[in-house]
């Protein structure tokens, strides 16, 4: 299980660990992102911090429309306790957790300054 709290904000933050690529691992908040259908999102001074190696270029629509396009790197996180190798996405924001990091667990927000999250790994279905 993975918690966090809701900020003043009412966004719900949960701890995420990203290695870099010596292999030491860095702590930060992030924004859960319903909206982002991606695996995590990073700014780009984080990425060149971490070292993390390039993949290649990205294409999204965003909600206004627009087109966006950017740079695709890999990291290795620790996602409730496992080591997982996945896309990060660049952009100018806040730490993002999307849905596709998200999948096969259920998100519960008590939606109030300081609420609880918790993330929720669900049994496997056959």
């Amino acid at each position: 299980m993975i918690i966090g709290k809701v900020n003043s904000d009412y966004e719900p933050i949960i701890p995420i660990a990203i290695c870099d690529k010596q292999g030491k691992v860095h702590k930060r908040d992030a924004v859960i992102d319903t909206g982002f259908d991606g695996w995590l999102c990073l700014p780009p001074d984080l990425i060149a911090e971490l070292q993390l190696n390039w993949k290649r270029r990205g294409r999204a629509l965003l909600a206004d429309g627009s087109e966006s396009i950017f740079d695709i790197y890999e990291a290795t996180v620790v996602w409730d306790g496992q080591f997982l190798t996945i896309p990060i996405d660049e952009a100018e924001c806040d730490p993002l957790v999307g849905m596709s990091l998200m999948e096969g667990y259920e998100l519960q927000i008590q939606v109030i300054d300081g609420g609880i999250v918790k993330l929720i790994e669900l049994p496997i279905q056959s």
